[in-house]
C-alpha cells in the first residue's frame, strides 16, 4: 500500500490565531494550520513542547460533571408541596396523640419519597458516559518518531496517526490520507462511512458532516489510514461542546408536576380557610377547645388527598413496568405522563426510522429499470417491472454476479436469533443480498469463479476491480462511481448481447444515474472485461448495470408515523444525513407531506425570530449539528409544543436532555444518548414510542380520574361539615369517621382508578396542551357537581334524621354510611370524565374488588360491637340501609347528565380525524 503523502500547501494561507481557538481549520491550507499551531507536520512536537502544552491546555479528557449526592436526591423528594402539607399533618397528629393516623400518613409519605428516589438516583451521568467513549491511547509523532501515548496527554499541535478500527482521540485537521473513511454516525447522523481527504475546503461555514478534511474525537476509522494535526482536545472538542451543553441544560418540570404543585398550593390554602372557619364556629357555639383541635386536624387531613403522591408514584411505576414489556425503559417516572402530552416527535433518521442496513432498491440493466423488494440483510425479495413481479433477466443476473464477485462482504445467518448478519462493508453487503435474491450465492460464485487478483478501492480511483478465473479465461468485474466506470466502458450489455457504447448512449446512462441519485439512492455502476489482466482490467469495459441503494425505512416505522398523526402528534425528522436522502425517506414514511425541508446551513441563516415563525411548517431538517437540534427543540417549546426527541448518537444527547421527553435507542444508541434521555427503547423500534405515548396518556387520564374522585369526595365532606356548622347543627361526623372515609374508603377505590384500563378512544384524541393542567372545565365541573350533590344529600339526610327525632348517633351513622356509599357510586362514574358509566362499567376488576371489600368493611364498622365503640356507630335497620343506598345512587344520574351537557357544549377537544 502506498505511503501517505501530504498535498502541496496552498499559496494563499488564511490567517489563524497562534492558539488556534475558533480557527476555521477545514478551510485553511496546511501551511497555515501548521503555522497557527506552531508544529511540524512531518515530525510533530518535541517532547518538551508537548509537556508544556499539556500544562497550558490541560489533559485531553472531559470534565466530570458535578454529581448530585444521594442525600440531595432523597431530600429533593420532600420538596413537593403536598408532601410538606402531609408532614405538617403528621406533626399535628403526633402532637394531639393520634399516633395511628400519624403512622399511616407518614408511611404514605415515605413510600412516595423512596420510590421517586430509587428511580432518579441515576439521572445525571451523561458526562461519565462521554468519558467512557474516549480512546485510552493514541499514536502520535513526537520528536520525529511514532510513539504511543495516553490519549489524555494529546495536545493541540500533536500529529495524530489513525488506522482502520481506531477511535479518534481528539479533533484534528487531516494532513495525510490513504483511502481513509470515517464512521461519524454517532456525531453527525451520517449513515455511511465518510470518505476523507486532506485538501482545504472553500466553504468556511461547512456543516460538521461536510468537513471531509477533519476527524473528530470519538468517531471511528472504518477504512484506510491517515494523519491529522490535533486542533482541539478535551472540552474544546466537538464531544466537549456536547458535554458542556449537557451541563448547561436544565430539565423543566413536567405538566403533571406543575399541575400537582398548583393542586398542593390550592389545597393548602383551602385547608387553612376551612379548618379555621369550622373550628371558629365550633368555639363560638361553646365546643371544647381540645375537641375542636382534634376535629380540625381530622378535617385538615380530609381536605388534602394524602394518598396523592403515593398514587401518582405507584401509577407511574406500574406504567413503567408495563412499558418494559412494550420495549420502553423509563429512567425518570414523570417522563411517562409527559409522553401523554407530546405534540411533536423530533426523530433522527439513521437507525431510528431506518434499518441502518443498506439495501438495493433499483437496478437499471439492459435499458430496463427494475425494482427490488425486501429490506435489510435478509435475502428475501423479488424483482419487479412497473410494479409487476418478473424473473431476473439475463443481463440483470450477469450484473448481480459481477457485483457480488467484486465485493468482500459476507452474509451469515445469526447463530441465536436467526437474523442475518453482515461481515464487511454495508454497501457491498447490499450487493451480495441483492444477488442472493436472484438465486446467486456469493460463496458458490467464489468456488466457481475463484478470485485471482484485485485492484482495491481507493478514494482516488472510486472503484474496485477483481479478477476471476472462469471457463472463458480471466474476467475482470468492476464496481464504482458511475462517471468513473462509464468513462472506462466501450461496450454495453443489453437484451440482444453486447453492443457498442457511443457518446450518446454513455450520456443517457449518466442521465439515468442522475435520476436514481435524485431519488436519494446511492448509485454504483457495474462492468466487466473478458481476457483481463491487472494491466488492462480497468480499460475497455462492458457496462452491465446501474445499482441504486438506500438505507431503507423500518417497515413498522411507517405504521408508527401514521398512528402518531392519527393521535395528533406531528413527527419531524432531524438528521445529519444528506438532504436528498432525508427528504426521500421522510416522504416514504409520510413525515414530509405539505411542509418544508431545510438544511443546517439554511437554519444558520435564520435568526431565532425567523425560526420561531417557520418552525411549525418545517418537517425535515438535514445536515444539522447538535446546536441546530437544540434550537429546533427550543423553538418548538416556545410555540407551546411538548417535544419528544428520539436519537441514538452522541450528537443527540443535548437535545434529548432539553426535550420534554428524550427517547434513546437501546441497541444502537450510545451510552451518552441513553444517559441523557428519560426513556430508552430496548428494541430501537420507532413503533414502541406509540405504545409509550398511549401509556403516558393513560397514566395522566387515570391520575385525573383519581383526583376527580378524591376532590369531589373531599368537597362533599367539607360541604357537609361546613353546612352543619353554619346551620348550628351538631357535627355530623366524628374525627375518626372523617379519617376512615378519607384514608380507607376513598383510598382503595382511588388506587383502583389509578390502574383503570385505557378508554377506547384515548389515541384518537388530540394531545393536551403543555399549558393545560389537570383541572380542565369538564374536570372542575364534575368535581363541583359531585361534591355539591354529595354535600347536599348527606346534609339533608342528617338534618332530616335529627328533625325526625332520631338519636344523634343514629343520624351520624346514617350520614356516615350514605357518604361512603356515595363514594362507591362516584368511583364508577368517574372512570371517565366524558364517556358514559354504561361504557364497560365493570371493566376495572380492581375497582370491583375494592368496592366489594369496602362494602364488607362498612358492614363490620356499623354492626360489630367493638368497632361501633371505636367509630361511634350503631346498627341500622334494613329500611334505613335502603334509604341510604337510594339517596347515594342519585349521584349517578346527576353526574351522567352533567357529562351529557358537557358533551353537547363541546367542552371536550374534538377527536383527531373526527
Amino acid at each position: 500500500m502506498a505511503r501517505p503523502t501530504a498535498p502541496a500547501p496552498s499559496r494563499t494561507p488564511a490567517p489563524a490565531r497562534p492558539d488556534g481557538a475558533g480557527a476555521p481549520w477545514h478551510s485553511l491550507p496546511l501551511d497555515a494550520v501548521a503555522a497557527g499551531l506552531d508544529t511540524r507536520l512531518d515530525a510533530g512536537l518535541s517532547s518538551g513542547e508537548a509537556r508544556r502544552r499539556l500544562v497550558e491546555h490541560g489533559p485531553n479528557e472531559l470534565e466530570a460533571a458535578r454529581r448530585v449526592s444521594s442525600w440531595r436526591l432523597l431530600l429533593d423528594q420532600f420538596r413537593n408541596v403536598l408532601i410538606l402539607i402531609l408532614l405538617v399533618a403528621v406533626g399535628l397528629s403526633i402532637a394531639l396523640g393520634h399516633a395511628t393516623e400519624a403512622i399511616v400518613i407518614g408511611a404514605i409519605v415515605l413510600l412516595a419519597a423512596l420510590l421517586g428516589f430509587v428511580q432518579e438516583v441515576r439521572a445525571e451521568r451523561a458526562i461519565e458516559a462521554l468519558t467512557r467513549m474516549a480512546a485510552p491511547t493514541a499514536t502520535v509523532r513526537r520528536d520525529g518518531k511514532e510513539v504511543d501515548v495516553p490519549a489524555r496527554e494529546l495536545v493541540p499541535g500533536d500529529v495524530m496517526l489513525v488506522d482502520a478500527g481506531d477511535k479518534a482521540s481528539a479533533d484534528g485537521r487531516l494532513v495525510e490520507t490513504v483511502n481513509l473513511q470515517v464512521e461519524e454516525s454517532a456525531l453527525t447522523g451520517e449513515s455511511v462511512a465518510v470518505e476523507k481527504h486532506a485538501d482545504e475546503l472553500a466553504a468556511a461555514a461547512a456543516s460538521l458532516g461536510d468537513r471531509r478534511n477533519m476527524v473528530y474525537s470519538g468517531t471511528t476509522i472504518a477504512y484506510g489510514r491517515g494523519a491529522a494535526v490535533v486542533v482541539a482536545t478535551g472540552m474544546e472538542t466537538e464531544f466537549g461542546a456536547i458535554a458542556r451543553m449537557l451541563e448547561s441544560i436544565e430539565r423543566a418540570k413536567t405538566p403533571l408536576q406543575l399541575s400537582l404543585d398548583r393542586v398542593g398550593v390550592l389545597l393548602a390554602r383551602a385547608a387553612f380557610v376551612v379548618v379555621l372557619l369550622v373550628v371558629s364556629l365550633g368555639l363560638v357555639r361553646g365546643e371544647p377547645l381540645l375537641d375542636m383541635l382534634l376535629f380540625g386536624t381530622a378535617l385538615a387531613v380530609a381536605v388534602v388527598p394524602e394518598a396523592l403522591p403515593a398514587v401518582v408514584t405507584i401509577s407511574l411505576t406500574l406504567a413503567a413496568q408495563r412499558m418494559v414489556k412494550r420495549n420502553a425503559l423509563v429512567r425518570r417516572l414523570p417522563a411517562i405522563e409527559t409522553l401523554g402530552s407530546v405534540t411533536v416527535i423530533c426523530t433522527d433518521k439513521t437507525g431510528t426510522l431506518t434499518r441502518d442496513e443498506m439495501t438495493v432498491r433499483k437496478v437499471f440493466a439492459a435499458g430496463q429499470l427494475l425494482g427490488v423488494s425486501g429490506a435489510g440483510y435478509e435475502p428475501a425479495g423479488e424483482f419487479t417491472r412497473n410494479g409487476s413481479p418478473v424473473d431476473p433477466p439475463g443481463a440483470l443476473l450477469e450484473a448481480l454476479r459481477a457485483a457480488a464477485l467484486a465485493s468482500d462482504a459476507r452474509l451469515l445467518p445469526g447463530e441465536t436469533d436467526g437474523q442475518w448478519q453482515l461481515r464487511g462493508d454495508p454497501t457491498e453487503g447490499a450487493l451480495v443480498v441483492a444477488a442472493a435474491k436472484a438465486g446467486l450465492d456469493r460463496g458458490e460464485l467464489e468456488q466457481r469463479f475463484p478470485r485471482v487478483d484485485e485492484i482495491p478501492f481507493s478514494s482516488e480511483s472510486k472503484r474496485m476491480t477483481t479478477l476471476h478465473e472462469t471457463e472463458d479465461g480471466v474476467v475482470a468485474y468492476a464496481k464504482g462511481a458511475p462517471e468513473v466506470i462509464l468513462a472506462s466502458c466501450t461496450r454495453q450489455l443489453d437484451a440482444s448481447g453486447e453492443t457498442e457504447l457511443d457518446a450518446e448512449a454513455r450520456e443517457a446512462l449518466l442521465h439515468a444515474a442522475e435520476q436514481l441519485a435524485g431519488e436519494a439512492l446511492r448509485v454504483l455502476a457495474v462492468a466487466r472485461r473478458p481476457a483481463a489482466s491487472v494491466g488492462n482490467a480497468e480499460h475497455d469495459l462492458t457496462f452491465l448495470a446501474l445499482v441504486g441503494l438506500i438505507d431503507p425505512p423500518r417497515p413498522e416505522a411507517r405504521d408508527a408515523v401514521e398512528t402518531c398523526v392519527e393521535a395528533g402528534v406531528t413527527p419531524v425528522m432531524i438528521t445529519g444525513d444528506h438532504p436528498l436522502t432525508a427528504e426521500a425517506i421522510a416522504r416514504e414514511l409520510g413525515i414530509l407531506t405539505d411542509g418544508r425541508a431545510v438544511t443546517g446551513s439554511e437554519l444558520d441563516a435564520m435568526d431565532d425570530a425567523e425560526l420561531d415563525d417557520a418552525v411549525e411548517a418545517i418537517q425535515v431538517y438535514s445536515r444539522v449539528s447538535p446546536l441546530h437540534k437544540l434550537r429546533v427543540v427550543t423553538a418548538l417549546q416556545a410555540r407551546g409544543h411538548s417535544v419528544a426527541m428520539t436519537g441514538d448518537g452522541v450528537n443527540d444527547a443535548p437535545a434529548l436532555k432539553k426535550a420534554d421527553i428524550g427517547v434513546a435507542m437501546g441497541v444502537t444508541g450510545t451510552d451518552v444518548a441513553k444517559e441523557a434521555a428519560a426513556m430508552t427503547l430496548t428494541d430501537d423500534n420507532f413503533a414502541s414510542i406509540v405504545a409509550a405515548v398511549e401509556e403516558g396518556r393513560g397514566v395522566f387520564s387515570n391520575i385525573k380520574k383519581y383526583l376527580m374522585y378524591l376532590l369531589a369526595a373531599n368537597l362533599g365532606e367539607i360541604g357537609l361539615l361546613l353546612g352543619a356548622s353554619l346551620a348550628g347543627k351538631p357535627l355530623p361526623l366524628s374525627p375518626v369517621q372523617i379519617l376512615y372515609v378519607n384514608l380507607a374508603t376513598d383510598g382503595l377505590p382511588a388506587l383502583a382508578l389509578s390502574v383503570d384500563p385505557a378508554e377506547r378512544d384515548l389515541m384518537r384524541r388530540p394531545p393536551r396542551s403543555r399549558r393545560q393542567g389537570i383541572f380542565t372545565r369538564p374536570v372542575v365541573a364534575l368535581i363541583a357537581v359531585g361534591g355539591v350533590w354529595s354535600g347536599l344529600t348527606t346534609l339533608g339526610l342528617f338534618v332530616w334524621a335529627l328533625s325526625a327525632d332520631r338519636p344523634l348517633s343514629e343520624a351520624m351513622t346514617m350520614t356516615f354510611a350514605t357518604l361512603v356509599l356515595i363514594e362507591f357510586f362516584k368511583a364508577f362514574s368517574f372512570r371517565s370524565d366524558r364517556n358514559s358509566i354504561l361504557d364497560r362499567p365493570f371493566a376495572n376488576r380492581w375497582l370491583n374488588l375494592a368496592v366489594a371489600w369496602e362494602l364488607l368493611l362498612l358492614g363490620l364498622v356499623v354492626n360489630v360491637p367493638f368497632l361501633q365503640d371505636a367509630f361511634g356507630t350503631r346498627a341500622l335497620s334494613l329500611e334505613t340501609w335502603l334509604l341510604a343506598a337510594g339517596l347515594a345512587s342519585t349521584i349517578v344520574p346527576v353526574l351522567e347528565i352533567s357529562k351529557l351537557v358537557l358533551r353537547r357544549a363541546r367542552a371536550y377537544p374534538t377527536a383527531v380525524g373526527a
